[in-house]
């Protein structure tokens, strides 16, 4: 079912324009608007040198506006193409006048285009689209093709840490992480009985958890 278009949208994300990025997607080809290079200098957004985190779906902010306030000293970076959804994330972050997120409206494809390489210490990936459909499989997350985005972002020993609640796309995710050649350690199938300390709760985590699913959780170490 489409999304409705929320109220005064455009004027909603202009006045977010102070902590968001807007894509150009001008070039549809993905692959080469990946290519024309326009990054984004964090020292000179955040006024420091402070690790950075990117969430990429960050949905509407709940991960990353909770992982900011008890982490000031990490700079966040949330990644959401749906510009209906990412427009909630980054009021929330302005309620709260979170000084350590930047958001980016575009697709997970066209990340190099404004990230360095190596600049990234940390990845999350939260309850990911499991797209099912085998015809689909190229266009999950955890595909080897965003593996190697993700691989170029990371700065050396850098990490991917990946929550779901989709027993299919996890086991895939393991699977194809490890064929890539990176480190899988902290495998968990059963998160509510396995908790860590400084777990942030999304949205969609806490509705999962209220009707009995399992949620996985993994996180995958580059090697090199």
């Amino acid at each position: 079912m489409r999304m409705h278009r929320k109220d005064n949208l455009d004027a909603r994300l202009a006045a977010c324009a102070d902590i968001m990025t807007g894509a150009d997607l001008t070039e549809k080809n993905m692959k080469k608007a990946a290519q024309m290079k326009s990054y984004i200098d964090f020292g000179d957004i955040f006024k420091n040198a402070a690790p950075v985190h990117l969430e990429i779906g960050c949905g509407k902010g709940g991960f990353v506006c909770g992982m900011a306030a008890l982490h000031p000293d990490v700079n966040f970076v949330a990644v959401e193409k749906v510009s209906n959804v990412i427009v909630t994330a980054c009021e929330k972050a302005k309620a709260l006048a979170l000084k350590n997120v930047h958001f980016i409206n575009c697709p997970a494809e066209v990340l190099p285009r404004y990230i360095r390489e190596g600049s990234i210490s940390r990845i999350y990936l939260n309850f990911s689209d499991p797209l099912p459909k085998l015809g689909y499989a190229a266009q999950r997350l955890t595909n080897p093709r965003f593996i190697g985005i993700y691989s170029s972002l990371l700065s050396s020993g850098g990490e991917v840490w990946q929550k779901t609640d989709n027993e299919a796309l996890f086991e895939y995710s393991v699977q194809s992480f490890s064929e890539c050649g990176w480190k899988v350690t902290q495998v968990c199938r059963d998160l509510a009985a396995h908790p860590f300390e400084g777990n942030v709760i999304t949205e969609h985590e806490q509705k999962f958890m209220d009707e009995g699913r399992s949620i996985y959780r993994a996180v995958y170490v580059k090697q090199g």
